[in-house]
């Protein structure tokens, strides 16, 4: 049966079988402010297939392809090489499987991926259980959050002027339909936080290395948090980091929520992401998401079943521990097998590769007069200053000589000035040496001049 009302008739037929009197009365509950106020217009009325289709290609010609030229685009999704098997083994049939894993007995091996992407997590954060993926960082980030109100009974969150802004919206915005308090540090500090703590707080959330690439040592945090009876987020956007950084566990972490999408995920049009949540194994029953178990049938079998999974997730919605009862499965068996094919030791070369091309193209550009490094320290993402100039237009402009130059800060902070001239930029081991230097001599040439 079709759907798509052709004439008013067909769409008053179709208000009222459903009993309301008018479109607009159908959409009432979406806010006027986010509403379009006119009819867009990407397609003229009435047109052909032929004719469409003519209109989607002159379209789609105005993109460019991200691997069209020198990459240094970061932000919280990275452009890594992902080997071409890890494409074949995620298709085989033992894991492409038609059925939820939920009848264990007709999915192994779905279960078996998901319990060994759990133990790499595991060993990779230094926590001791692993779910079976979140959505993505963002939203592990804002579970994290809601399980710390949860263990401490407490409701305020305290985040850290160097969290991802996007995962910050995130808990913003999760925090205020669920009534719960956040508090911001400065945009852009240094500071964790660490004098912030108090008997009301909930949790302290930062991120290392943050946005803008800082690295941080959580140890001291984590040690005033548990004073307080608060709990320490850590949020890593860069999981390659943890092939060469100390782990969140070992720096007193409770909870660990971070992107997996550098390893097994290529970029692809903002999507799709797998989120990464850890934390210690007393705080296990408010975990939320899936949890696969390794168990033995009854011949003494090696087997997997999802475990500890309570069914008010999916039945009784307003008891349930987490919005979120389902994973990014296919993600997350993409992000196993490439860290299965790298092992620990190609994993923390890997790690070496990516913080060695981010050092040499920092001082690179550093070199130019009127550009600063504004880092101490950074893995493969760090942040720049253009003195005296607007790091958008700096930016547009390496863009149209094919070079993604990074992320102007003012993108994500519009309206604070001191954003205004900072560039985020990223280099991974796709990063080639003439790419650099082209990024390096078209910077040079824009900004006319190099440091004495």
């Amino acid at each position: 049966m079709r759907y798509l009302p052709l004439c008013e008739r067909e769409r008053a037929e179709m208000c009222a079988r459903i009993g309301v009197a008018s479109v607009e009365e159908l959409f009432h509950d979406i806010p006027a402010s986010v509403r379009l106020d006119a009819k867009t217009q990407l397609l003229p009325d009435h047109l052909g297939e032929i004719e469409v289709e003519a209109v989607m290609r002159e379209l789609a010609a105005g993109n460019r392809a991200a691997g069209d030229g020198p990459f240094f685009v970061g932000a919280g999704a990275y452009r890594h090489h992902v080997p071409a098997s890890v494409d074949h083994l995620v298709q085989r049939s033992e894991f492409m499987t038609s059925y939820t894993p939920y009848q264990a007995e007709i999915a192994q091996g779905n279960l078996q991926a998901m319990f060994e992407f759990q133990s790499f997590v595991s060993l990779l954060t230094g926590m001791e259980v692993a779910n079976s993926s979140m959505y993505d960082g963002s939203t592990a980030c804002s579970e994290a959050v809601a399980m710390a109100h949860r263990i401490t009974g407490r409701k305020k969150a305290v985040l850290a002027g160097g969290l991802h802004p996007h995962y910050r919206e995130v808990v913003e915005t999760m925090s205020r339909f669920a009534g719960d308090e956040v508090e911001n540090l400065e945009i852009g500090s240094k500071d964790v936080g660490i004098d912030r703590i108090d008997g009301e707080t909930s949790c302290i959330v930062v991120q290392t290395p943050d946005f803008f690439g800082n690295l941080h040592d959580l140890t001291a945090l984590g040690e005033a948090a548990h004073k307080h009876g608060a709990l320490l987020i850590a949020v890593t956007t860069e999981v390659v980091s943890l092939g060469l950084l100390r782990s969140p566990g070992s720096m007193g972490a409770d909870i660990t929520a971070a992107e997996g999408q550098s390893l097994g995920n290529s970029l692809n049009f903002g999507g799709p992401y797998v989120g990464l949540f850890a934390t210690r194994e007393k705080h296990l029953r408010k975990m939320p998401g899936r949890l696969v178990g390794e168990t033995t049938d009854e011949d003494g079998r090696r087997g997997f079943v999802l475990t500890l999974s309570a069914r008010e997730q999916h039945i009784r919605r307003q008891n349930a521990t987490s919005n979120i009862c389902t994973n990014s499965n296919l993600c997350a068996m993409a992000f196993a097998i490439h860290l299965a094919l790298l092992g620990e030791k190609g994993l923390q070369r890997l790690a070496r590769i990516n913080h060695a091309r981010a050092v040499r193209l920092a001082d690179m550009l550093d070199s130019i007069a009127g550009v600063k490094l504004v880092n101490e320290n950074f893995f493969n993402e760090f942040t720049i200053e253009i003195e005296g100039r607007n790091g958008s237009d700096v930016i547009e402009s390496l863009a149209g000589e094919n070079i993604l130059g990074g992320v102007p800060a003012a993108r994500f902070y519009p309206e604070n000035e001191s954003m205004r001239s900072l560039v985020v930029v990223a280099a991974t081991e796709l990063c080639r040496d003439e790419d650099m230097q082209r990024y390096h001599d078209s910077l040079r040439n824009l900004l006319k001049g190099e440091k004495s």
